[in-house]
């Protein structure tokens, strides 16, 4: 079997990169060799595919004896004489080329012989299947597309870096292929989130992502200068303030999908830039949104996935409503022996914290213990799909308050494999309660707390305006989708995620 250098190299070890400056300079001057031709793959602009790989491998039966056009990469090939063999990459998969010099041509088969690993090229020819049973395509035209001038990592070890891997996605979906069927599950999960709330009448929306006051979650934001206002600007790290505007102008059911920014740090579970769902519902409570909620993951995972059973990172999630629905307070009584009912003031509520082995820094109101005690002790409890409900007031600045116990809201966030979600409320429509905890936020954030809401007076008055009892929800699509195709990390869902600049 004959091999060009650059084809030899592909079953060697990964090139050092003194060797990797050598077989750079030999695919230029291919690509120089082709141009003094008069046969620069740079000049086509346009080549007319018939089928994708994936047609042809599933419809063999029918396809037998067709001639076929495909366009691919190519990613391996054995030169054997007179004939040779090549596996092409296309959008759908992969698939098996046969070249023949009586076919193609003494000139052609050269041509074709010099050809590199990554070269993307056209194909016509005739579907068939070897002696050895895989079905390939006998190649009667083969055209040189585009010119590959660097080589793929090699193949029996592909990308494995993880920094080199979200730093070339490109690369890293050639030499993957399931990272691009997860790239493919990530659209088709945001499809049937879109396809379930639109049957259900919701209106799909767009609000600003440049903000005047950074609102609607208790997050970082990135700022922004607007040179012609001489005006400082937010990135949205939340859509909640607009939405419920417009559930103020007569929306009954809106919701947006869209980029959210929060300057903060970054970890298996965060990113800087993330996708979000947010949707609200007038004349609904939060008990409405679980309902909604619930019932929308596990009918997005039976219509992408088939079931909802999943498995992730080795541990079977079931996804079936119902969900298990307990208050915060319950949970941490289950988990710590702590009943924060009985707790009356700051100072026992600190005490009682203490005795649970929880260290408490500062002085933190009884609200604030009840969600530290709750994140150190319960969150990693909690595996299958659980509200937790009834958040206290402290930390949700925009839910109504319980009837029953003022120091609580309407609130849940939902948990699956001991990671929190999303977020829940009975909206808070009492502009006069909404203003009083808005200073409250503005105390925090002049006190040094820079995650603490900004004051929005037109927010305020739209709540004068009048807005009607209002339940509403917000998601990550990133962590549903890590959920959904067993990713452990957010970045293995991102196409592009955040990476430090590279040193020069």
């Amino acid at each position: 079997m004959s091999q060009t250098k650059d084809e030899h190299a592909r079953t060697q070890p990964a090139p050092i990169e003194e060797d990797l400056g050598e077989l750079l300079k030999i695919r230029r001057e291919k690509l120089a060799k082709l141009q003094a031709e008069g046969n620069n793959p740079y000049e086509i602009t346009k080549f007319n595919p018939t089928h994708y790989s994936q047609n042809i491998l599933e419809h063999f039966d029918e396809m037998e004896g067709q001639q076929v056009t495909l366009a691919g990469r190519i990613m391996s090939k054995r030169i054997m004489g007179k004939a040779s063999f090549a596996h092409i990459l296309d959008a759908r998969g992969q698939i098996q080329i046969y070249i023949q010099i009586n076919e193609l041509g003494m000139e052609a088969y050269e041509t074709f012989k010099t050809y590199d690993l990554g070269d993307i090229v056209g194909i016509t020819g005739t579907v068939f299947r070897t002696k050895k049973g895989e079905i390939s395509i006998k190649a009667e035209e083969i055209t040189l597309l585009s010119k590959s001038l660097r080589p793929l990592p090699e193949k029996w070890h592909g990308l494995k870096d993880t920094d080199l891997r979200y730093r070339q996605r490109y690369v890293d979906m050639i030499v993957n292929p399931e990272v691009r069927h997860t790239f493919v599950l990530r659209s088709k999960i945001i499809q049937a989130i879109r396809r379930y709330l639109d049957d259900r009448g919701f209106l799909e929306v767009e609000t600003p992502v440049l903000h005047n006051s950074a609102g609607g979650a208790a997050a970082r934001p990135f700022i922004t200068h607007h040179n012609t206002l001489d005006l400082d600007m937010y990135l949205r790290i939340a859509t909640e303030l607009h939405l419920k505007r417009l559930i103020v102008g007569g929306f009954d059911k809106v919701y947006e999908i869209g980029r959210i920014f929060r300057n903060e740090g970054m970890s298996i579970k965060h990113n800087p830039e993330f996708t979000m769902i947010e949707l609200y519902q007038a004349y609904a409570d939060y008990h409405d949104i679980m309902d909604l909620t619930e019932d929308l993951v596990s009918t997005v995972a039976k219509n992408v996935l088939g079931t909802d059973i999943v498995t992730y990172q080795g541990e079977e999630i079931n996804l079936a409503p119902p969900w298990k629905r307990i208050t915060m307070i319950d949970a941490v009584k289950q988990y710590t022996g702590v009943d924060m009912l009985s707790i009356q003031t700051d100072e026992e509520a600190r005490q009682a914290a203490g005795d649970a082995g929880v260290h408490i820094e500062g002085k933190p109101s009884w609200g604030e213990v009840l969600n530290i005690l709750f994140e150190e002790k319960v969150e990693e409890h909690l595996v299958q799909p659980t509200f937790i409900m009834d958040y206290p007031i402290e930390i949700s600045p925009l839910a109504k308050k319980k009837k029953d116990d003022p120091r609580l809201t309407e609130r849940f966030e939902f948990f699956i494999t001991r990671r929190e979600y999303g977020n829940a409320f009975s909206e808070l429509n009492d502009p006069i309660d909404q203003r009083e905890r808005f200073m409250e936020q503005a105390r925090q954030r002049a006190a040094g707390n820079e995650e603490a809401e900004m004051m929005d007076e037109d927010f305020v008055n739209a709540l004068e305006i009048g807005m009607p009892p209002t339940g509403g929800l917000g998601f990550g699509i990133d962590r549903l989708v890590m959920l959904l195709t067993d990713s452990y990390s957010i970045r293995d869902v991102i196409l592009f995620p955040t990476m430090k600049p590279k040193e020069q």
